[in-house]
């Protein structure tokens, strides 16, 4: 469980930086002083680019486009009912846009980790398909 609670956390992390709703994030920076400071924008980007790329790839390797949907539905399912029995506002618009991260960084996590948990549930490994 802490494995993936580190996964979840560096998912949030990322995206945090990436975009969150105060000015303290990648995008609100490059538009304000990207042109200024445009080596320092790029290094930064190449590097969220990276984090993304390997979060992506293993997503998409483990659970596919189709289980990372899943996983987006079954929070948004969640988040619904949790509307729905009034136990969530959605009032608040930087309240909505922090939810929208935990769930994104959540599905992420999840992609990440789904390879650990099979192997766990199931005795059996994730390999690579060799390329002959």
């Amino acid at each position: 469980m802490t494995g993936f609670l580190i996964r979840w956390a560096l998912a949030f992390i990322l995206l945090s930086l990436t975009f969150n709703p105060t000015q303290w994030n990648y995008i609100s920076w490059v538009l304000r002083e990207g042109a200024a400071n445009l080596p320092m924008a790029l290094l930064l980007g190449l590097i969220l680019l990276t984090g993304y790329i390997i979060y992506l790839r293993a997503s998409l390797r483990s659970i596919g486009a189709f289980g990372m949907i899943l996983v987006l539905a079954l929070v948004a399912a969640l988040l619904w009912v949790l509307y729905d029995w009034g136990l969530l506002s959605l009032e608040n618009q930087t309240f909505n846009l922090w939810l929208g991260l935990v769930a994104l960084s959540f599905v992420m996590a999840i992609g990440l980790a789904w390879s650990i948990v099979r192997r766990r549930i199931s005795g059996q490994y994730d390999v690579d398909d060799p390329d002959t």
